[in-house]
């Protein structure tokens, strides 16, 4: 999906808390090679980098938020709790309102396809 795309899908999310993948490469089940691997990795941190860079020109910078303490909560609310079980940390930009946008890269596990992700939400963000 090309960058303007993936912005006006980022744009609709925003009025829905929840995580949509903009982006996905192919699963590894059957082919693991680390060359593999590292063209899939490269080609969904460009369009991450793309976008990201789409999203601070007209939102501003971002923060980032590591997502590893929603992985210790029982009962982390959505969508961090999600995007925790796929990633490390997210960036994340505040929409108004107590709303707020996050991008990140992730991967359920390493046969799993590595995804870019759009996440908005209005769960608090840790300091």
């Amino acid at each position: 999906m090309p960058t303007a795309d993936q912005f006006v899908a980022v744009n609709a999310l925003q009025s829905d808390a929840g995580v949509l993948v903009l982006q996905e490469s192919r699963d590894f089940w059957d082919d693991r090679d680390e060359e593999v691997v590292a063209a899939a990795q490269a080609e969904i941190d460009a369009a991450h980098d793309a976008l990201a860079a789409e999203l601070t020109a007209r939102w501003g910078n971002p923060t980032t938020v590591r997502l590893s303490p929603y992985l210790d909560e029982d009962d982390a609310p959505e969508p961090m709790l999600e995007l925790s079980q796929l990633s490390g940390s997210a960036l994340v930009w505040p929409r108004g309102a107590g709303h707020w946008v996050a991008l990140a890269v992730g991967q359920a596990d390493a046969e799993f396809p590595i995804q870019l992700l759009a996440a908005a939400g209005t769960a608090a963000l840790p300091s």
